[in-house]
């Protein structure tokens, strides 16, 4: 007769060590757990709350500047590296890990109204209100002691003087051309003291510019006209004109899907554009309270970051309507500029009050080196949350946030006037002829033509 037995061999589930992690057999038959589903709904709901608890995005501030901050820049050789300007002409290269200015460069006799790198890293251009474009040379970002005395960069490689104020500056992300605005669209190269190039739509001041990062030659502006253009290098004339009720301060191609491109508008909204396709925002981004001033992608392409005249700083999804976060301090005044750092981790926020702010991306990710066991709960806690945010005990406690008192009001009484503007609309509807007022999406309600 055969006898099965139960036979274990003791190597299989004793430690080697004190130190070792208990080996656990688990069977992972459905049947033999019938109430999975809601322990997995009490973990994400804990895990929703413990998120809210340890949400801490604020770093800390750099303060340093004697004005307001007016505009960054990122180095793409140093990843704890970021330019700054103010209003005063002052302009500092700032290690982001020990919070300190690395050197100074001076020599603009007004605002700094744009700072750009060329992509290998080595050239800072910088122009402002002087009517001057100047040069430097990027100093070697070594790992400075906080102690040190703050040293001054030497005189800029090349200073060019042109014919009227500059409102921006972009690099190419691949050559050796940039591109000023002002008056006017000026295209020059690293080489040459005047500009080769130069574009005319209009007499408007153009306030800000962009290069392409997947069509070198291909750049966009954005003027007090309310026009968003598009230029092609190769081409003698301006390509396409977009014309908005309301002007864009700021605009930032996606650096993933690099057709499409998001741009910050003086109503309070962001407008995502298919470059293609023109006639119609993609997404309409909503949540601030007064006008965007600045806006940066993610190297992810996944969300960007925005800036606004309300004192907050929010990120948004590249697809989403609304914000998936908002962050504020009590001594934060308006926000001129925002930069992604180049891993994603961090924001970079400089404002009126003459600060630069270090913030996380995500507000409760720990920071500092995790353990392999760490990170896979972390992963499996966003997953559960992930699949039962639908549910309204995690939705509401997942989109809850704190909002200072002028911003909660000012943006309920947002609301109440967009309502009473909607039903105003469906009245004026309900009562003309039928067909005589058709219904247009909000996509295409704030564009007013597209020109070729």
């Amino acid at each position: 007769m055969r006898v099965k037995v139960i036979s274990r061999s003791t190597d299989e589930f004793t430690r080697e060590r004190s130190q070792d992690l208990q080996k656990v057999f688990r069977n992972y038959d459905p049947a033999l757990r019938s109430q999975e589903k809601a322990v997995e709904y009490t973990r994400a709901l804990n895990a929703a709350k413990l998120e809210k608890i340890f949400a801490r995005p604020f770093i800390g501030a750099m303060d340093g500047h004697v004005d307001a901050v007016s505009c960054m820049a990122k180095n793409p050789n140093y990843l704890k590296a970021i330019f700054s300007g103010s209003m005063d002409g002052d302009i500092r290269l700032w290690d982001i890990a020990a919070r300190k200015t690395v050197c100074q460069f001076p020599g603009h006799q007004g605002a700094v109204r744009g700072l750009a790198t060329s992509t290998d890293g080595d050239l800072l251009v910088s122009c402002g209100v002087d009517c001057t474009v100047r040069l430097w040379k990027v100093p070697m970002l070594k790992m400075v002691d906080t102690n040190d005395a703050i040293g001054d960069a030497s005189q800029p490689s090349a200073v060019y003087t042109w014919k009227h104020a500059f409102w921006g500056v972009d690099h190419q992300w691949d050559g050796n051309l940039f591109a000023t605005v002002g008056a006017q669209v000026d295209i020059w190269d690293q080489n040459r003291s005047e500009p080769i190039n130069s574009f005319e739509w209009g007499k408007d001041t153009v306030l800000s510019v962009r290069f392409n990062p997947g069509e070198p030659d291909v750049l966009i502006t954005s003027a007090s006209d309310r026009s968003i253009t598009l230029y092609d290098l190769r081409m003698s004339s301006p390509a396409r004109k977009l014309i908005m009720k309301t002007r864009c301060n700021s605009i930032c191609w996606n650096p993933r899907e690099p057709m499409n491109f998001t741009a910050a508008n003086e109503d309070t909204n962001c407008y995502s554009f298919d470059a293609r396709k023109l006639d119609e925002a993609k997404v309409v981004h909503k949540g601030h309270v007064s006008a965007v001033m600045d806006i940066d992608y993610s190297p992810t392409g996944r969300e960007f970051v925005t800036g606004s005249y309300d004192r907050t700083v929010r990120i948004f999804q590249y697809n989403g309507d609304h914000s998936r976060e908002i962050y504020h301090t009590k001594r934060m005044q308006r926000v001129f500029c925002v930069k992604y750092t180049y891993d994603g981790t961090y924001l970079v926020s400089g404002s009126d009050d003459t600060n630069l702010r270090l913030w996380k991306s995500k507000a409760s990710e720990q920071l500092g080196v995790l353990l392999p066991r760490e990170r896979r709960k972390q992963e499996y806690l966003d997953a559960v949350k992930e699949r039962y945010k639908h549910l309204p005990e995690v939705k509401r406690i997942v989109r809850h946030r704190h909002l200072p008192k002028p911003i909660y009001k000012a943006a309920s009484l947002r609301r109440t006037m967009i309502e009473a503007e909607n039903r105003k609309e469906e009245r004026r509807r309900a009562h003309s002829a039928p067909g005589s007022m058709p219904v247009q999406p909000f996509r295409k309600r704030r564009i007013i033509k597209e020109v070729e």
